[in-house]
């Protein structure tokens, strides 16, 4: 199985699971025969004490073959398969077996309303910012339905504020409240300006977060602000947009912000 990657990472877990259930079986067998052991011992039965301590013997070394058949039966080349496109691919087809949706984007999957980043070297996968290490795809994917059905932690409030200050930082008041117009990415490389936020707030959760925003009923700020996301001729050149993946599964691109004080 090295380095095939025709076999599934479920079908090898499956195998795996198989294992280790006739591994249990065998410890099974060896605790009852030690418990045999133990008894004739404990009575001082001398006609049975050589014959269960041979039976546990025999049992003890069913099991070290057992082990010996689980360890060479999994000689799956996971981090070959996670660096690939494999794993990936496994995960959307049990995805859509299972009835969830899920679509890749650049080198991120996105499961809404999570972004989901696989981690070969570390056997694990990022969710937003928690690290899974269940890569079973079916227990991975239910793992998500579960997340999915939780309220979405997104504060709306705190974003558009956090959007208007960017904007002012950038255009200054005055030009805000007439409704100038600046580029999400703009707005996104004033969020990030101290060394390592572009790490900690990628440009694909910026733009997920635009559409979270977007798609909730909050429109303007406390102070009164209008807030508005214009299409612009810039949506035609993809070096100018932030483009996200819609929750059912549309290309969606932004370009820039807009406020309007409300009088």
């Amino acid at each position: 199985m090295a380095g095939d990657q025709r076999v599934s990472l479920e079908k090898a877990l499956i195998k795996a699971e198989s294992d280790a259930e006739s591994l249990l079986e065998a410890a099974t067998r060896v605790v009852r025969s030690l418990k045999k052991f133990r008894a004739s011992a404990r009575v001082g039965s001398l006609r049975e004490l050589r014959r269960t301590m041979g039976d546990a013997e025999q049992a003890v070394n069913a099991l070290k073959q057992q082990l010996t058949n689980g360890k060479e039966g999994w000689d799956f080349d996971e981090e070959t398969y996670l660096s690939s496109n494999s794993f990936t691919a496994e995960l959307l087809a049990t995805a859509k077996q299972m009835g969830v949706n899920i679509f890749e984007q650049d080198d991120r999957l996105y499961c809404y309303p999570f972004l989901i980043r696989i981690l070969p070297n570390e056997r694990s996968v990022l969710i937003d910012k928690v690290r899974e290490r269940r890569l079973r795809p079916s227990v991975l994917v239910s793992h998500l339905k579960e997340l999915q059905n939780k309220p979405v932690r997104f504060k709306p409030e705190a974003f558009l504020e956090c959007l208007f200050s960017a904007a002012v930082a950038a255009r200054g008041k005055d030009r805000v409240e007439e409704g100038a117009v600046v580029p999400l990415l703009e707005v996104y490389d004033l969020l990030t300006l101290l060394p390592g936020q572009t790490k900690e707030y990628t440009r694909q959760e910026f733009a997920r977060d635009i559409y979270l925003f977007d798609q909730s009923d909050l429109k303007r700020t406390k102070k009164g602000h209008n807030v508005n996301f214009p299409a612009s001729t810039g949506t035609r050149s993809a070096s100018r947009t932030i483009t996200v993946i819609t929750r059912r599964g549309q290309e969606k691109k932004y370009y820039g912000v807009s406020f309007k004080h409300h009088g």
